[in-house]
C-alpha cells in the first residue's frame, strides 16, 4: 500500500483536497497572460528589490458561551463572547517588526434585548447576528476580525510597498494589496489548466488568470519550497485587485513569486508549513498574547452575570 503523510497539521483542517474542491461560481478568464493551450509552469527571474512587505493577519477566540435574556417571559437566546485581534508586521531590509496590534471584544447574539457586557476586566460590545445558528455567529466573529484587519491596513499609510493579507483580498481595493490564500477549497481553473498546478516546482507559478464577479481580481498559484507529500503540497493562491493591465499584473506576480518563498516555514517550526509564512506565524503569536487570560475573562463574565441577575423573591 502506497501512502503519504501530510505535513500540514490536521487540527487546522485540510490544506488541499482535490476530491472535495468546489467549482467556482465567478467567471474565470485563463487567457489574460498565456493561451490555455500553452499553459505551463513559469519560473520568475530573481526579484530585484521589491521594497518592504506588510503582512496583515488576525486571530479570534471564543471566551465564553452565554444565554441572553430576550424580553419578559421570552426564552433566553444563545450567544458568544469572543475576542478578535488584528495586526501588521513589516519586513524590510532592516529586519521585521510588528507595527500594529489591535484587540476588540464582542457579544455576538440575535437576542433583541441584548446590550454590551461590562465586566471588571473587559467590555464586550454588542455585535448583533441575524439568527442563533452557530454558522451565523461564527461568520459574524470572522467578519468582525476581517473588518479589523482592513482597518489596520488602512492606518498603515505608506510604511510598506506591498500589503499581504492572510486570506482572500475580498472587497479590499488597496492597489498595493495582495491576498495570500493558504488553503484551497475552490477549483477556479478548467481541468487542463488545473493540472499545471501539479507540475509546479518550488518557486514556480502558474500563468495569470482573471476572476470576475463583483470584485474582479488577478490571481495565480505558487509552489513554496518544502516536503511534497502529494501533488498540491505547498501550493498557495495569490490574488490582487484587477487594476491596471495584465502585463503589469504579471510583472507583479513574478516579483512576488520570486520573493515570498524565502518566508516559507519549515515543518519542524510550524504545524502549517510551508504555507504559514514566518512573518504571519510570528504575528499570530504576538496577537494571541494580547487576547488576555481566557480563564480570568471567563470568571469576570460569570461574576458580571451573577451581578446582573435579579434577586430571588422571598
Amino acid at each position: 500500500m502506497r501512502f503519504a503523510v501530510e505535513s500540514w497539521d490536521p487540527a487546522y483542517g485540510v490544506a488541499t483536497d482535490e476530491l472535495a474542491l468546489e467549482q467556482r461560481d465567478d467567471p474565470v478568464d485563463a487567457t489574460v497572460e498565456i493561451a490555455p493551450a500553452d499553459w505551463a509552469p513559469i519560473r520568475p527571474a530573481p526579484a530585484d528589490d521589491v521594497g518592504s512587505l506588510a503582512f496583515i493577519d488576525g486571530v479570534r477566540r471564543i471566551d465564553a458561551r452565554v444565554w441572553v435574556a430576550d424580553g419578559d417571559g421570552l426564552p433566553e437566546r444563545p450567544g458568544v463572547c469572543a475576542t478578535v485581534a488584528a495586526g501588521a508586521v513589516v519586513s524590510s531590509a532592516d529586519g521585521a517588526r510588528v507595527v500594529a496590534a489591535e484587540v476588540e471584544r464582542g457579544l455576538y447574539t440575535a437576542a433583541a434585548g441584548a446590550g454590551p457586557v461590562i465586566t471588571r476586566h473587559a467590555t464586550y460590545e454588542l455585535r448583533p447576528t441575524t439568527d442563533d445558528t452557530d454558522e451565523q455567529i461564527y461568520l459574524r466573529i470572522h467578519n468582525h476580525m476581517s473588518s479589523l484587519e482592513s482597518a489596520v491596513s488602512e492606518r498603515l499609510g505608506d510604511v510598506a510597498d506591498t500589503i499581504v493579507f492572510d486570506g482572500p483580498i475580498r472587497a479590499r481595493t488597496l492597489p498595493h494589496g495582495i491576498g495570500y490564500v493558504k488553503t484551497q477549497h475552490v477549483q477556479y481553473l478548467a481541468d487542463a489548466e488545473h493540472a499545471v498546478l501539479g507540475r509546479l516546482d518550488a518557486g514556480e507559478r502558474t500563468p495569470l488568470f482573471l476572476i470576475g464577479g463583483r470584485a474582479p481580481r488577478w490571481s495565480w498559484y505558487l509552489r513554496l519550497p518544502g516536503p511534497r507529500s502529494h501533488r498540491l503540497a505547498g501550493v498557495v493562491r495569490l490574488e490582487a485587485p484587477a487594476i491596471g493591465t495584465a502585463a503589469d499584473a504579471a510583472a507583479r506576480a513574478d516579483a512576488l513569486s520570486a520573493t515570498l518563498p524565502r518566508f516559507a516555514s519549515k515543518p519542524h517550526h510550524d504545524a502549517r508549513a510551508p504555507q504559514n509564512l514566518y512573518p504571519i506565524a510570528a504575528l499570530e503569536r504576538q496577537l494571541r498574547r494580547r487576547l488576555g487570560d481566557v480563564k480570568l475573562l471567563e470568571r469576570s463574565l460569570r461574576a458580571a452575570a451573577v451581578a446582573a441577575s435579579p434577586e430571588p423573591s422571598a
